[in-house]
């Protein structure tokens, strides 16, 4: 039987954050290793702290340490930046975006990779991304496939995919999630800005908020 290893495939900074980080602290408190191809640094996005504290020249530095101290909290001790640019992916040549996945994959030969749902990633870099994936695991033997698990955030993934069949509850690693986006600062201050000064989920007042802590969704992408 294979090692359990763990691939996260995302193109931002904080993607891994927001919608799978409970998950990912669970997986490396049980020793289980985890790999993160990251796509890009985020270096195109708004968010430049609240108040302000990053500019469009320092961002790109400031979201890679981001990065770094969010997998130091998630115990992700593989961080693989892959070097692509925010917001091109869609236009990049597939076939580029497949390899560079496709090599970690043959690399790690994770029995698990995380990725967004393609076309249910809302942005284009997160469907880009996502397509990119899936085609490289399908691309490998059936029988050496890793199972993939999709996040899926369109507001009409219900309807379009049902009911997403792994609900993970993670409020036992709570306190981590939020550590792990509060590592992320300069995009969290502003969208999160009721949390991001709790030290621990038991201290967070609003239970719509708690409820974002308690649980993770995701789709196991099929392939036949």
């Amino acid at each position: 039987m294979k090692q359990e290893k763990v691939l996260l495939v995302f193109p931002h900074p904080d993607d891994e954050a927001f919608g799978a980080a409970g998950t990912v602290s669970q997986f490396t408190n049980k020793g289980i290793p985890v790999t993160y191809a990251c796509l890009t640094l985020g270096e195109m996005g708004r968010n430049m702290g609240n108040p302000f504290f990053a500019t469009r020249e320092s961002l790109p530095t400031i979201r890679k340490n981001e990065l770094i101290d969010a997998c130091r909290e998630m115990g992700i001790q593989d961080l693989r930046m892959l070097g692509f640019h925010d917001k091109t992916i869609e236009f990049e040549d597939p076939e580029v975006v497949i390899g560079a996945i496709k090599e970690v994959i043959d690399e790690v030969q994770p029995t698990l990779v995380i990725t967004f749902y393609p076309e249910h990633g809302v942005h284009p870099d997160h469907d880009a991304t996502a397509r990119a994936a899936i085609e490289a695991v399908r691309r490998m033997d059936s029988n050496e496939r890793p199972i993939v698990w999709c996040i899926a955030i369109t507001k009409e993934r219900f309807e379009v995919l049902g009911k997403p069949d792994i609900v993970n509850d993670i409020m036992n690693v709570a306190s981590q999630k939020l550590r792990t986006l509060k590592a992320h600062r300069s995009q969290t201050e502003s969208m999160l800005k009721d949390v991001i000064k709790i030290e621990k989920f038991e201290d967070i007042p609003d239970d719509r908020l708690k409820s974002f802590f308690a649980k993770e969704s995701f789709y196991t992408y099929q392939f036949e």
